[in-house]
């Protein structure tokens, strides 16, 4: 259904109230972290924050003699209970970008302060040494997909693996990703659902409970997407404007790219349980915006949607004349800002995990 105004003016002002929005200037402070996504050759560390938040880094696994990391950030509890798993892919276009990030930090420590397990994951960065990118040739960013896609595969069989030592309820480990991250953890459980080969890397029986896509987009070959198994609850945030991931879709015969827009409009028809914000005007500053103006709304999702369960469907259609795009690159200036970054610099390598 489509939010009716009063009810989303409501809820803006519950999110609006909440101490969390109060902390940062958040449109003065967009451009320097969009900065950082996009020129950073290095990485951070996770700032200080919440003591009761632990940190520890592992590998899950290596490939072509390069080993792929992630993060476990958690609540220090003693209660014995599993909890729910984020799994989160960062943003970078398949050339740049860490798992570990600042501009993510926010987002991290708010949902394990609120019992969440987030885990960010390192993966394969399929364009990082692609020259030239043409649309009448997707095959460098198909196989860029795959590869990310193997690596979250990866990462999640690595968690099931250890979830009794991590604390983990492995029937409530949900997908989120930024940009080409959440290309990539919409492409990762559409594979799924539909049995596909990459798949075959996690148990049969095992789905994943929910996904947040913060400006994502889903590449298929096999026209307008469809699932095998009913999918999992989907939470979506788009700028309409967005020129780098499209909103609405692509598509040349059997071949398309299937944005925010799209993907509704396709959970919609079959009833999948689905909610998508739609900023109008926005570019692809939603791959980041949400993880700071919208935190208890996401929350919100977590628990209706993945903890109770509650077949929703809900879009939202939000306008302000006053609020102007931060981020309308195109796919071809991107690609060139990225191209020219300086060399990346070497993490510390995570340490290996000891059962």
């Amino acid at each position: 259904m489509k939010y009716r105004i009063r009810d989303h003016q409501k809820r803006r002002n519950q999110y609006n109230n909440h101490a969390e929005w109060k902390i940062f200037p958040l449109r003065v402070f967009m451009s320097v972290l969009f900065v950082s996504v996009l020129a950073s050759g290095g990485y951070a560390q996770p700032v200080a924050g919440d003591k009761s938040i632990l940190m520890q880094s592992y590998v899950y696994a290596v490939k072509d003699s390069v080993e792929l990391g992630l993060d476990v950030y958690k609540k220090d509890s003693v209660d014995g209970k599993a909890k729910p798993c984020v799994l989160f892919v960062f943003g970078g276009a398949f050339m740049a970008g860490h798992r570990n990030d600042t501009v993510y930090n926010r987002y991290f420590h708010f949902l394990a302060d609120h019992n969440y397990v987030v885990i960010p994951i390192s993966y394969r960065l399929g364009l990082k040494n692609v020259k030239h990118l043409s649309k009448f040739d997707i095959g460098p960013l198909r196989k860029a997909i795959d590869m990310a896609v193997e690596d979250v595969f990866d990462a999640t069989a690595w968690i099931i693996s250890n979830a009794a030592i991590l604390g983990i309820d492995t029937s409530k480990i949900i997908l989120s990703g930024s940009s080409s991250g959440a290309i990539t953890v919409l492409g990762a459980e559409y594979a799924k659902r539909n049995n596909k080969p990459l798949a075959s890397k996690l148990p049969a029986s095992f789905q994943y409970a929910g996904l947040i896509s913060f400006s994502g987009a889903l590449l298929s070959f096999d026209g307008k997407p469809k699932y095998s198994i009913k999918p999992a609850p989907a939470m979506l945030f788009h700028g309409t404007a967005d020129k780098i991931v499209p909103y609405g879709k692509i598509r040349f015969f059997n071949k398309g790219f299937f944005g925010s827009s799209s993907i509704a409009a396709t959970f919609k028809k079959n009833k999948y349980p689905y909610f998508i914000y739609r900023a109008d005007g926005l570019g692809h500053e939603m791959a980041i915006l949400p993880m700071y103006e919208h935190l208890p709304m996401i929350l919100d999702f977590l628990d209706q949607y993945v903890n109770q369960a509650k077949p929703q469907e809900v879009d939202i259609f939000f306008n302000d004349p006053t609020i102007k795009p931060l981020m309308t690159l195109t796919p071809k200036e991107l690609f060139k800002k990225l191209q020219e970054k300086s060399e990346d610099k070497t993490q510390p390598a995570p340490v290996s995990f000891n059962k």
